[in-house]
């Protein structure tokens, strides 16, 4: 943020507590102000009878929410049932809203979503009343926690416009929204942020922008980019307006409408000419009895009591930044000792729950041990996968791994339990996931017909944003080198969730790109400078990205045998299709032609992520973008690597050959021999 700029932005927190006043007169200000407009906040996902077991739920959690939103900062969510009449709820209030504005405004928009929304399983409300919108109501017969949505979409607007300076009013417009955008969107909790700038000498902007804080950062800053591209098409020439979506909303006024006493966020004046301060040294006057001697000697004083002063209290400085290190480091061997020992199983415990690793518990073997299906004393199922006890890794290593992956946490990927690490066994302890894995689903012709698009849409963008924690959002960047379909499972709302983190490699925030002289990973879904050169980056995973999309769409393998006989590859019959302009060819029948635009898109998509040069390739937080705003225009694909493999049907365990299993499919770490045929 440059002085030039002259502005203020304060990112606030959900804790604040400004006056009911400042509610009242808010919601009767917009009320006049601002023209009707519809919320469309019931979903068309089904519809609940009044004294059915959904009812009930429903007005248990409403019930209780405005409670439990007031006094944990004005964000909740909560679920409640079990099966089809679980119903899943979450409130938020704007961050500058009060503990008991928040009360009032969310227990009114209980009332006020059962009267717009009588008996629909799925709604949405802005509360008090859409033109105020100080609080959001939301509650759903699926799972809505943790995953940003953007529609509907809800722009209100300012009936007036601005008679005067519109330029300078949108280019100030643009980056006010721009900050409060980059301020809410890396705030850890409560991803809130507003302030103001001037522009004129007597006239400012004031914005707000939010998210839901149970949204990762990338997913908070991808919607807000798209509720203030919207806010600049319906609002940019009026004197106010906002766009309402699920997960984050973005405002302007021309009049103060937040409280800025209680969010700090302070008013400044235009930039003026820019002043400087200069720093005058001391002038040592002499008289006619002085001596240029004693000039000098007091001078040379001054300055070594000064020099003595300053390395005095940096050596403070750094005594004490160097106790609280070492303080630091033993706090952080405590905890980790403590972690370990809470994630640790002994081999009794989990050859009880595997019966021994009988082999009627196998759920399948992959290039680095077996796993099997295995339940805890307390009833819960996990899955365990023991390691070759071929591994080179020391102990150390393994407790350090552990610790790693275990603070991975999100809803795409599959949940590290605990290990065990005793003798030369080491075994690793996952959630059970119970749909088993992606590939039974997408390759089999009977399970096929059990996905239709939306649920296959829905996989995709899961995935996606699974792959995105991995290399932004997580407190480690993560290259995970074996992303396929027998390595994404399905849990029993057909949630997908990446697993397998056993040829996952950790990068430095700041790395690039590494090498390795040992290629692993499948045939077929590794990149080609990664298989040819050991080169591998976060453009590796985005190729496997690629390749998984395409199947997905096509219902074909990465390869499969023509009714001629001959092999085909995935990667160059789409190029084929998409440069003849016969693309709808890749399309599964299954999926129906009623989403055929989206799906062509997708298929765009795939071909961008697989394109030969990995530069060429967008990152995963630009798949993620792409594939939810249909609006965003995308760049012309250019040829995707041919990469086929000598000897794949025999020698080489690819994924078409993965035994299938729901933990775990078939990986190789032999060296590849790629070739590239001519066009």
């Amino acid at each position: 943020m440059g002085l030039e700029d002259r502005m203020a932005v304060s990112h606030g927190s959900l804790m604040s507590y400004p006056s009911f006043v400042l509610l009242i007169s808010t919601i009767i200000l917009f009320s006049l102000s601002f023209s009707t407009a519809q919320s469309n906040g019931c979903s068309e996902r089904g519809e609940y009878s009044a004294n059915s077991a959904y009812s009930r739920n429903l007005n248990l959690i409403l019930s209780s929410l405005h409670s439990n939103v007031s006094v944990n900062g004005g964000f909740y969510n909560t679920s409640t049932g079990q099966g089809p009449d679980e119903v899943y709820a979450l409130a938020l209030c704007r961050g500058d809203l009060a503990s008991g504005s928040c009360f009032d405004c969310i227990n009114s928009s209980s009332e006020g979503i059962k009267k717009q929304c009588p008996n629909q399983k799925e709604a949405i409300f802005w509360g008090p009343g859409i033109s105020s919108s100080v609080c959001m109501l939301r509650y759903s017969n699926r799972n809505i926690f943790s995953a940003m949505e953007v529609t509907p979409s809800i722009p209100v607007t300012n009936p007036n416009d601005i008679s005067a300076n519109l330029e300078q009013f949108n280019e100030t417009l643009h980056k006010l929204m721009g900050v409060l955008l980059t301020e809410a969107s890396s705030g850890s909790t409560s991803k809130f942020a507003a302030g103001d700038m001037n522009f004129t000498s007597s006239e400012k902007i004031y914005g707000l922008v939010q998210c839901t804080p149970d949204i990762s950062k990338s997913d908070c800053r991808i919607c807000l980019q798209g509720a203030i591209g919207e806010l600049s098409e319906c609002c940019g020439r009026k004197q106010g307006g906002r766009i309402l979506r699920p997960s984050c909303i973005a405002w302007f006024e021309l009049n103060l409408f937040y409280d800025s006493n209680t969010i700090d966020a302070p008013s400044l004046s235009p930039p003026g000419p820019s002043t400087s301060v200069d720093i005058v040294p001391p002038v040592i006057t002499n008289n006619r009895e002085s001596s240029r001697t004693t000039s000098r000697t007091t001078i040379i004083i001054v300055v070594s009591v000064v020099i003595l002063l300053a390395l005095a209290v940096i050596v403070s400085i750094l005594c004490c930044i160097l106790y609280k290190w070492k303080a630091k480091l033993n706090r952080d061997d405590d905890s980790a000792i403590r972690r370990l020992e809470s994630l640790q199983f002994s081999l009794t415990a989990v050859k009880t729950a595997t019966n021994d690793f009988h082999d009627a518990n196998r759920l399948g073997q992959g290039g680095f041990g077996s796993v099997y299906k295995g339940m805890l004393q307390n009833g819960q199922e996990i899955a365990v996968k023991r390691l070759s006890r071929h591994s080179s890794q020391g102990e150390l290593e393994f407790k350090n791994e552990i610790l790693l992956v275990a603070k991975l946490q999100h809803r795409n990927l599959v949940r590290l339990m605990g290990f065990c690490l005793e003798g030369t066994e080491r075994i690793l302890v996952y959630e059970f996931v119970s749909n088993g894995s992606l590939d039974q689903y997408i390759f089999d012709s009977i399970k096929r017909g059990q996905l239709n698009w939306e649920m296959c849409y829905k996989i995709i963008c899961a995935i996606a944003r699974g792959i995105l924690y991995l290399h932004e959002d997580s407190c480690l960047r993560i290259i995970h080198r074996d992303l396929k379909a027998s390595n994404v499972l399905l849990d029993e709302e057909m949630n997908p969730k990446i697993s397998d983190f056993g040829m996952a490699r950790l990068f430095a925030v700041n790395q690039i790109q590494g090498n390795t002289a040992r290629t692993v990973g499948t045939y077929g879904y590794m990149a080609p400078e990664y298989a040819l050169h050991g080169q591998f980056s976060v453009k590796s995973d985005v190729f496997s990205f690629g390749i998984l999309l395409l199947e997905i769409v096509s219902g074909k393998k990465n390869s499969w045998m023509n009714d001629s006989g001959e092999l085909e590859h995935l990667p160059s019959y789409a190029w084929k299709n998409w440069r003849e302009g016969t693309a709808e060819n890749l399309i599964d029948p299954t999926l129906g032609s009623s989403s055929k635009s989206i799906i062509m898109r997708c298929i765009h998509v795939g071909l961008l992520c697989i394109q030969e040069h990995a530069a060429k390739r967008p990152t995963m937080a630009s798949v993620v973008l792409m594939l939810n705003s249909n609006s965003l225009s995308l760049p012309p694909p250019m040829q995707p690597a041919f990469l086929m493999y000598g000897s794949m049907e025999t020698s080489l365990p690819s994924s078409q050959q993965s035994s299938g299993s729901s933990q775990s499919g078939q990986s190789t770490d032999r060296d590849a021999t790629p070739y590239f045929p001519l066009n």
